[in-house]
């Protein structure tokens, strides 16, 4: 029986409505060689379906819809893809769609569709409107944060909990609480902060890119706030993936997975490639025009590209105490010279191992509460005591070490 995967696919290429510079999938049009504007034809999206259908192990067959901004192919493109997957599923079988999008054209129409099938959703927001408005602007330079929280209450209002995936760039990293209490106070579902790792031509990080101390700092800091306010109430992903890791399940995220591969991308002209953030001619698998996408996915060069992730980890991460946690962290941020200087290090990796020596022993007991079947308000009760350590020696009257701004008699020390 195959290995499950997802099936990411690219609608409208890199095409996007906003002009966010970290964009990584910007200009892959370009780079690709194939038309700037246009979606996918119908007869590849279907192909691309039942292919994904054929090859999938079931019962539940993945889709993420992406770009660029995939709402950009227009609501009528969804609604085909929607009808052919019904068309073609075995009995018993269902589809999880899962859209990503920056939410700008997520008006009424659009959500009634999302909510009436099924989709679940994620939405890029950078924290709160003045953060947000700096970096994500529209093709006109007009920020995109009230329309983006108009989306969000849109869907809320039929039902759908948006996930929220927020960049964190070098200035982003500086603002980590009022970043993450932006998101929460939307009440939605998920958040998922993504570290920006760029290069300029010379390959040396670009200035905006966040460096693995500041991004572990980053995680600590929300962490604590985390800690002492919200367990229960709102979800991190890399902290839900570190308890999963805790209680002896594995990752559900290829970047703290021991190998990868196993979320491919279909781009608008049929060619299949590895990965999202590994979409370049040398990184091609083939073409659903000329070839099956069971045999692509199952290829000798995609199983070596998912076991690299694995047999090239250097001497240092695999003698590393948290190697359990991120396994090198995802294969795009190692760069050349790697970090301290070491091939195939992830840049990243001082951020990961102050969060993680930050957060292990809280994680592990919330673990193990859980396991033993403590409710989730005894497991919060039992580990404000670890989020109040970090307050040892502040006064109710000082300034919140958490970064809130507030006093620690109306913050962390309530």
């Amino acid at each position: 029986m195959p290995d499950p995967f997802v099936n990411m696919i690219k609608p409208v290429g890199s095409q996007c409505n906003l002009t966010c510079f970290y964009c990584y999938y910007l200009g892959t049009d370009k780079s690709l060689e194939q038309e700037p504007t246009g979606r996918m034809p119908d007869d590849l999206l279907e192909k691309a379906i039942v292919q994904t259908i054929k090859a999938s192990p079931g019962p539940v067959v993945s889709f993420v819809w992406h770009g660029g901004e995939p709402t950009l192919a227009g609501l009528d493109f969804y609604r085909m893809a929607v009808s052919i997957q019904k068309a073609n599923l075995p009995s018993g079988w269902s589809c999880w769609n899962s859209l990503q999008t920056n939410g700008v054209l997520l008006d009424d129409a659009w959500c009634d569709f999302l909510a009436e099938a099924g989709f679940s959703v994620g939405i890029s927001l950078d924290g709160s409107a003045d953060i947000h408005d700096a970096v994500r602007r529209d093709r006109v330079g007009k920020g995109t944060y009230q329309r983006v929280v108009a989306a969000v209450r849109r869907l809320q209002e039929r039902g759908i909990q948006p996930d929220l995936l927020c960049t964190v760039t070098r200035t982003i990293a500086e603002q980590p609480v009022e970043v993450y209490r932006a998101l929460r106070d939307l009440e939605t579902g998920w958040m998922q902060f993504i570290p920006i790792i760029r290069q300029d031509r010379e390959g040396r990080l670009t200035a905006d890119s966040v460096s693995g101390e500041a991004y572990g700092r980053f995680l600590c800091s929300i962490f604590d706030t985390w800690l002492a306010q919200d367990i229960g109430r709102q979800e991190v992903q890399i902290f839900a993936e570190m308890l999963l890791i805790s209680s002896g399940r594995s990752a559900t995220v290829c970047q703290m997975s021991p190998t990868c591969g196993r979320a491919i991308v279909v781009e608008k002209d049929g060619r299949v490639f590895s990965c999202d953030h590994f979409v370049t001619p040398e990184h091609c698998l083939g073409s659903l025009h000329h070839a099956e996408l069971q045999d692509l996915l199952e290829s000798e060069v995609q199983e070596t590209f998912g076991r690299n992730k694995k047999d090239l980890l250097p001497g240092r991460c695999r003698a590393c105490l948290w190697l359990r946690f991120c396994h090198g962290g995802c294969p795009k941020d190692r760069l050349a010279g790697g970090a301290g200087g070491e091939e195939g290090l992830n840049v990243l990796c001082a951020g990961y191992r102050q969060f993680f020596q930050h957060a292990e022993k809280p994680v592990a007991r919330m673990a193990q509460l859980l396991n033993q079947g403590f409710s989730i308000e005894a497991v919060r009760s039992d580990l404000r005591g670890y989020g109040r350590k970090t307050l040892t020696g502040v006064g109710r009257n000082d300034p919140c070490p958490c970064g809130s701004g507030r006093k620690a008699k109306n913050c962390c020390l309530r």
